[in-house]
């Protein structure tokens, strides 16, 4: 990738992730949930405490996902703004010539 080609900005970010990591994480997810959720149901407790437990479960997971969303949106943000710092400095350094004399 080169400082001054248009296309810089506007090429996406390559994804860090391999499908089996990918897999192994939505697997994880699922099988935590959903064994959560049966011990919820089949513990030996009355239904207020039970719909307790479901409500603090989900507001678990949507917590999670606000918390993921967000490191996500800042990781983004300062990569950004590095690579247009790094496309700034490579503009200068590619106009700076240290054998310029000034007046002639």
């Amino acid at each position: 990738m080169t400082a001054g080609h248009p296309d810089d900005m506007s090429t996406p970010m390559q994804s860090r992730t391999t499908a089996a990591y990918f897999a192994q994480a939505v697997l994880s997810f699922t099988l935590s949930g959903v064994a959560l959720a049966v011990g919820i149901a089949y513990l030996p407790v009355g239904s207020w405490t039970r719909a307790f437990l479901a409500i603090g479960l989900l507001y678990t997971v949507t917590s999670a996902f606000t918390l993921a969303k967000v490191i996500r949106d800042r990781q983004e943000s300062t990569e950004i703004v590095t690579r247009v710092d790094q496309a700034r400095l490579e503009k200068l350094l590619a106009e700076h010539d240290p054998f310029r004399v000034e007046g002639i």
